[in-house]
This record gives structure tokens, sequence and C-alpha cells, in this order.
């Protein structure tokens, strides 16, 4: 029977726990012969990754127990943290970063004695250490290689990074010189190697401070001599105003491409001799995105000469891209969203996809027959899917008649409805990066509000991306005012047109989206309270090395110049306009965060302070940039909810009632 209750305070059998244990996906994918190999988070075992490795048979098990943590801190973010081959004899060889130490390290699962892993490379005292990812291996010469990110120091920016060779043996793992070292480290950053077919050739990514890497990268290409030495490296594309996400080597020996040289990622078959390139299939659509770390993959070339692609304006759809005719034909299923891990073997691509009625796993396309399935990490519904929220579509107008992109999705539940005179409550979501984006997929965080009867509205704000390089770079000197503008534009329309109470908005955002929130409590007046999660609020602490080094000069871009515009980094901060903030907010924190350290919420609420503006500051012992844990997870969530119910004068039944203190 369906009840009348005011929005808010309808009951769900969608709890923090179970919203918590969805908070995963598998990630890295990889095919090894013919098994499947991924990354798995574990909530429940204190927010570690494992690798789980998917039999020919179709069995499932993960191949490393606790305490192995597969992750690592490349560029802080992590970059891809595993490699493997299949051999003939003993099963697949396995080399992985283990979070705890940073050390790469190679095991065996299938051997007699048990897949107890040895250590490949040394430990090292200076600052973070040895970090290692994106590597490939290398058995006929007896070495992986893979992204090297060295510190010389102890601040975050006395760093070098590399690609570097590493015995198989184990002959490096106590000493540092045993370690290879096959690039120069002229260049700040770069991505692993990528080789051709014959081993004569090696491709891969570079880019300097002050750019990120959506904003300008080089493609770089060198020989590879017999004793796998690399010589006459050389930039064969990018610069400063072009983007170059990934490259990859055709089975013939072509070298591919994602650059946005045309306004848009698209894939170019590019000449490894000259550098000239042709688009394969020019569209006003993405064919990559923002690499946040290295070895992620929107594309890979299949032996067949076929490219499986992830592509879209928005919306990122697995499709089969023939190079010769530029024809793209999509995957069917329903599967609306593909994340940027692809790999292929034979006739098949595999890779990581969801949809607004399925959470991620991992799915396997025939490109022979067309058939697409789920073949591991199926979805399973662990609640009635009646709960599930019905999201729409929907591009809003912005200041001076910009698009602005969104996702909304109503308050819904099959056992409630609310008074026919009132209006729902609607939380406005800031995604992070904030070169980044929402993708529309099922997530029982979202669903955990609207089951509830708690409209969530994301917004995926000018300078998010999935729209081109002008929609990208409409933050460019903005950040703090378009991205507020943008979101303030969205709540205002739903407003307006009778879909949400303009009295009860929120705002929350984690990391960028929370520099996001935090904003627009001090600029617009217009939200009623602000979950802040992790947050940049302090300009001028990051812009003085108060950050880790791969976003240290980030804001460059997003604010401008510090030399030129030093005010601007001051008038822009929420910790220096916390005298405008008056509206009830919850902050959460990680305590062991590199990228948005403690010290900047504390900043926050040092200015707060003494203001009588009732808040909550939430720490959490043991997690980084973004929460992992199963308790973190559920605390946090149960946190921000009794904000809203205390701010909207609702009930929230059996949710802890978080102290708010003015």
């Amino acid at each position: 029977m369906v009840s009348t209750a005011p929005y808010g305070a309808w009951q769900s059998p969608i709890d923090a726990e179970l919203a918590a244990s969805h908070d995963s996906r598998p990630q890295a994918v990889g095919a090894v012969g013919d098994e499947l190999w991924w990354v798995a988070s574990r909530p429940a075992e204190q927010g570690r990754s494992t690798l789980v490795r998917r039999r020919a048979d179709g069995s499932e098990a993960s191949a490393l127990a606790a305490p192995w943590n597969v992750r690592n801190r490349v560029f802080e973010y992590g970059g891809r943290p595993w490699a493997a081959v299949a051999r003939e004899t003993g099963g697949p060889l396995v080399v992985f970063t283990h979070f705890a130490d940073q050390r790469l390290y190679a095991f065996e699962p299938d051997a007699p004695a048990g897949p107890a892993p040895r250590a490949l490379t040394p430990l090292s005292p200076v600052g973070g250490g040895l970090r290692w990812a994106d590597m490939v291996l290398r058995p006929e010469l007896g070495e992986v290689w893979g992204v090297l990110e060295e510190f010389t120091g102890d601040a975050p920016s006395d760093v070098r990074r590399v690609i570097a060779a590493v015995p198989l043996d184990g002959s490096a793992a106590g000493d540092r010189g045993a370690i290879r070292e096959l690039t120069d480290d002229r260049h700040r950053f770069v991505t692993g190697p990528r080789l051709a077919p014959d081993g004569r050739q090696v491709a891969w990514l570079a880019w300097d401070h002050p750019r990120m890497p959506w904003e300008g990268t080089e493609l770089k290409t060198a020989r590879v001599t017999d004793d796998g030495r690399f010589e006459g490296a050389r930039t064969l594309m990018g610069g400063p105003a072009e983007s170059v996400a990934q490259v990859e080597w055709a089975a013939d020996g072509t070298l591919i491409a994602a650059t946005d040289r045309s306004g848009w990622w698209n894939l170019h078959r590019v000449d490894s001799a000259t550098g000239t390139s042709v688009n394969l299939c020019p569209r006003e659509e993405e064919f990559a995105g923002p690499l946040w770390a290295p070895g992620l993959s929107w594309f890979a070339p299949l032996p067949s000469g076929l490219i499986a692609v992830v592509h879209g304006k928005g919306a990122a759809v697995l499709g089969i891209l023939d190079p010769e005719t530029g024809e793209l034909v999509d995957a069917a299923g329903p599967w609306t969203e593909w994340a940027p891990t692809l790999t292929v073997s034979g006739t098949r691509a595999v890779g990581v996809a969801a949809s607004p009625r399925s959470a991620y796993e991992v799915v396997e396309l025939d490109t022979c027959t067309g058939r697409a399935r789920a073949v591991a990490a199926p979805h399973t519904d662990r609640v009635d899917p009646a709960y599930y929220p019905e999201p729409q579509i929907r591009t809003f107008t912005g200041p001076d008649g910009r698009e602005i992109h969104a996702h909304i999705y109503p308050p819904h539940s099959p056992d409630h409805t609310a008074p026919a005179d009132e209006l729902p409550p609607y939380v406005v979501w800031a995604h992070g990066g904030p070169t980044s984006r929402m993708p529309l997929v099922l997530s029982l965080e979202i669903a955990y509000f609207t089951s509830r009867g708690f409209g969530v509205a994301e917004v995926n704000y000018g300078g998010s991306t999935g729209y081109g390089r002008a929609y990208r770079e409409r933050l460019r000197e903005q950040w703090g005012t378009v991205d507020v503008e943008d979101c303030a534009a969205v709540a205002e329309a739903l407003a307006a047109e009778g879909t949400a109470d303009r009295a009860r908005l929120a705002i929350r955002g984690g990391s960028a989206g929370g520099w996001t929130a935090a904003s627009s409590l001090a600029a617009t007046g217009l939200y009623a309270c602000a979950t802040i999660r992790y947050p940049v609020v302090d300009l001028l602490t990051w812009a003085k090395g108060g950050t880790h080094d791969f976003e240290s000069h980030y804001l460059e871009s997003l604010i401008g110049p510090f030399a030129e515009v030093p005010d601007r980094y001051r008038d822009r901060s929420p910790a220096q306009r916390a005298g405008q903030v008056c509206a009830p907010f919850l902050l959460l924190q990680g305590l062991d965060d590199p990228i948005c350290p403690p010290e900047q919420s504390e900043r926050f609420l040092e200015a707060v302070a003494g203001r009588g503006v009732p808040h909550a500051y939430l720490t959490f012992e043991g997690e980084g940039h973004g929460f992992r844990r199963t308790d973190s997870l559920v605390r946090s969530l149960q946190a921000e909810l009794s904000l809203y119910a205390q701010t909207f004068k609702v009930s929230a039944p059996g949710i802890p009632v978080l102290e708010l203190k003015g």
C-alpha cells in the first residue's frame, strides 16, 4: 500500500550499509590468454583492492588474499597497477604494485608452492619513495617496463618520472642501481610504453607543468634496440594546445592516437615516420577522455584491424570502428556507459559497463557475432529495482545563454507519495576534477536519497568532459565562477518550473566538487545547506606547494597565472570568504589525504569559527582522497542524511543524529 508522507521522510530499504557495499566497480580489466583479470575494491576489507581472476571455464575468484592491496600512488590518483602474460607452461606470470610499500611484486598463481608474491623493486627512504604504474611485461628480456615515479626529496615537488625496466629475477629488490632507465627525465610526466608488434618501436605520452594532460601532451616515439634500449626519441605529434590522450599500435604496425586537434578527441592513424595523421572517424564526439592516471584505455585495436572504442557526446558507449571505411557500429545491449578500461583478445572486446538500471560489470563483445554479454562481476539487484531512481537527461540554459548538461533524479519510491501541495527538496551534486563528468549509471548512493524523498541533480557544468574542448575550456580562469553559476542555474530552473522547493535546496561535492559546494555557499545564498567532502578551499596554500605534484600547477589554467592575478587566488577562495557563509554545512575529510590535506578543511573551519554557523566536521583515520572503507562510507552517508533532515525539518528515524555546532 502506498502511504503519504513528507518528502525526505520516506522509509527505504536502501540503507547506508547497502549503498556502501555497492560503492565499487571492476577496474583495469585485462585479457591474459583465455582468462580475464581485473582489479576489484573490497570496502569491507578496509578498502583494499584485489586482483580477480576469471578462468576460461567461467570460475571467478580473488587471486590475492589480504593484506595484498593492488594499487599505487603514481600521480597520487594511481595508475594501472598490474600486468600479466600467459605462458605455455606454469600458468600466467603476474606483476603488480602493492599499496602499503609501493613496490612491484611478481607472482605465479599456478606455481606448486603457491602464489607467494616476491618483491622486484627496492624501498626508498626518500620522500614518497619509488612508485610504479602502467607496466608491460618483457619476459623475452627478463624485464617489466613501466612508469617510475621517484622522489628525490621530502617535498611533493621533489619528484622525477621516467620509463624504466625492472629485472624479473628480483635482482633489483634491494638495489636501485639494477633498475634500468629507458627515457631521460626531461619531461615531468610520462605514461607507460606501448610497443609495436615487432618490438622495434615504442610510443608513449609526455607533458610538463603547467599543462594538464587534457590541455597539451606530446606523442613520443623511439626505436627499440635488440638489448632493449630506446634510441632516437622524438616528438611525433601534440604540443601545448593539443591533447593526445592515448596511443596504441595496431596489429599491422599502424600507430593509432586519440587527439583533440579537431576540438574533439577523435582517433587518428599516425605515420610513425612523418607524424602526418588521418582522422579515422571525424565526429563531434569524444573517443577518449581526461588522462587522470597512466593506463586508462578508451580504445583497443583488434587483431583483425578493427578498433574497439568507447565514444559519445556525454554518455560513452562501446563501438567497433572500421578504420578503412570509418564505419562505426555500436554494441547492442542495455549498457549506456563504458569506463575507460578496454582490452581485446582474438575477436573479443572486453570492458566495464553500466546503465541507469545496472551497476558496473565486466562485459564481453564478440565482434564476429555482435553479441554482448556480462561475463563477470555481474550486476545483481540486492534490493527491489522499483526503488531505483528514474533519471532524466536534460539541458538547461545558463548565463549568456550557454548550455548546461545535467542528470535529474526525482524522488522515487513504490511505497510513498508526498502531499499534493508539497514540492521536494533537491540536492545539487557537483562532480570532482573539475575536468571530469557525472556518468549516468545506477548509484545506490543516489538511490539512498531519492528513495527517501530527496531529488538529486547531477550537473556537468562548464569545464566538464564529454562535450568537446570548447565546453571543457569554459572553466579556463573561471573556476569558482562558471561552475558555481551553472549549478545555481540548474537549481533555479528546477525551482522555477515547480520541480524543486526553492527553500529546500542543498549542494554537495567532493574534491573539486567540494570547492564548488563551498564556493556556492559563500557566493549565492541559494542553498539551505551543503555537504563538503575533502575539498579545495584555500587557493593560496594550494599554489604555494600545499598539494601533490600532478595538480600543483592546475590553477594556472583554472584561476590564472599566480604572478599575474594573485588577488584572484585570495578573492575566490572559500576560506577567504567564510564571512559570507551563513548556511549549515557538513565537512568530511580523510586524514591521510595528500591531494586536499586536512589543513585545507581546518583553515576553512577556523575562518567560520565564532560566527554562529551550524556545522559538523567529521574526519576519517586511514582514508585518503575519497573514502574506501565500509565504515567510512556508512558514517558519511548517515551524517549527510541527518544534515538534510535537520535543515529541511523532516524525520530520519534510525539515522544517528549529526551534532551541529554553531
